[in-house]
């Protein structure tokens, strides 16, 4: 464990606060597919917050693993925006690669650097961030095969 600072609590706070807003779209998405889709564009827009943690972590010094998170998360809504609003591309039923990959990608990069630098402030923090990231991960993909199921939502 490393001595915390006030910079290191908003990485630490922004990081659970992202998960749990994640957590909470892929259940909404799950049992109320419907309002997900109209709130949807939300869950990107927290890009724009994420990235200026980063800028603020970055300017304080901190070291790339804590900063970088942000700008990822920043670079997923936009794609994210862009393909499921702008472009309204159907790209995961069926599954399409050519914007799963990047998509995949970015996503899973962002979780990473939220994830990975929390063992270092306490193995406590990861394992509670792993069931979170578990959780959200099994609401998500659960809900996409349902909602693949309801050809009003395909």
């Amino acid at each position: 464990m490393i001595a915390v600072d006030g910079l290191d609590f908003l990485f630490i706070g922004w990081a659970f606060f992202l998960q749990i807003m994640l957590v909470c779209h892929f259940a909404l998405r799950k049992w109320r597919f419907e309002t997900s889709i109209r709130y949807g564009a939300l869950v990107y827009a927290l890009g724009i917050p994420a990235a200026v943690v980063s800028l603020v972590l970055l300017s304080g010094g901190k070291p790339f693993a804590w900063w970088v998170a942000g700008f990822l998360c920043l670079s997923w809504a936009i794609f994210g925006y862009w393909v499921d609003y702008v472009k309204a591309v159907q790209w995961r039923a069926p599954f399409h690669w050519p914007i799963a990959v990047p998509y995949l990608a970015l996503y899973l990069a962002m979780i990473m650097f939220y994830w990975w630098p929390l063992g270092m402030f306490g193995r406590p923090l990861w394992f509670v961030y792993a069931v979170l990231f578990v959780l959200g991960s099994w609401l998500n993909i659960s809900s996409h095969k349902r909602a693949q199921e309801r050809p009003e939502s395909a």
